[in-house]
């Protein structure tokens, strides 16, 4: 019966404009990730599939985006199985190029720096990958905590402090870790961010932070200076924003290498 019904997504279309994408976004989708400590994790992540749509057809079958995630989610998500993904979508919907985009939280079990006290902090990060190009691209967002220089050093006692969040994307060929990119900027401000501190805790986060002030400038460039030193990392941007206690603004600094 199926093969009696028109196809109107091949229909011819006069309007002679290609569209670079078009696809599904946002399907919701359980991910089974690279950990570096454990092997793997399993996640849930938005999923965007997209391929190029020529001039002459009127349309893409968005159902096989869906039955080709549904054949392949089983599979761990790395760089080794995200070509043969888009392969599959290029091939099956007789496309030039295919294109996809995970976006999942990833967690880090995360140690107290004095009580030892664990508990799981999460990095909302962003896999890109398309079919034409050997390269990947990683975004990892990493909350952080600084502490203002100019302030510790004009201020008889005390200085402002605040939390800021870096983003930072890397272009690779071959594998780069999460881990080692997260490692990078929680050393690059003042002091990082923990989901769980005892009260021990809490005064040597204070206390060390203070001791290590940074302007958003500083942490940007020590995350650069951090990225440089891992081989595979071909090229890289960082975003700094730092939610400032005392002003109603943010500050900001952006590096492209």
């Amino acid at each position: 019966m199926s093969d009696r019904l028109p196809d109107v997504q091949k229909q011819n279309d006069g309007r002679n404009q290609p569209i670079q994408k078009v696809g599904i976004k946002e399907i919701k989708y359980p991910l089974l990730v690279k950990d570096r400590r454990k092997g793997h994790q399993k996640t849930v992540g938005s999923v965007n599939m997209y391929v190029n749509l020529p001039h002459h057809f009127k349309g893409t079958h968005m159902s096989r985006f869906v039955e080709i995630l549904n054949e392949t989610h089983t599979e761990e998500i790395s760089i080794e199985t995200l070509p043969h993904i888009l392969r599959e979508v290029k091939e099956r919907l007789e496309a030039e190029e295919s294109f996809i985009e995970l976006v999942f939280p990833y967690f880090i079990e995360k140690k107290a720096p004095v009580s030892g006290a664990q508990s799981l902090l999460d990095y909302e990060c962003r896999l890109i990958a398309q079919s034409n190009s050997r390269q990947f691209q990683l975004v990892v967002q990493v909350p952080l905590m600084t502490v203002c220089p100019c302030s510790k050093t004009i201020s008889r006692y005390g200085a402002h402090n605040q939390r800021a969040l870096a983003i930072v994307k890397v272009v690779f060929e071959k594998m780069v870790w999460i881990e080692d990119v997260i490692d990078v900027v929680e050393k690059s401000g003042s002091s990082s961010i923990y989901p769980l501190l005892k009260r021990q805790d809490e005064k040597y986060v204070t206390e060390t932070s203070h001791n290590n002030p940074a302007f958003v400038e500083d942490v940007a460039r020590n995350i650069a200076g951090g990225l440089r030193l891992i081989q595979e990392i071909q090229s890289f941007t960082i975003e700094v924003e730092s939610w400032e206690s005392i002003h109603n603004h943010m500050a900001y600094a952006f590096i492209e290498s």
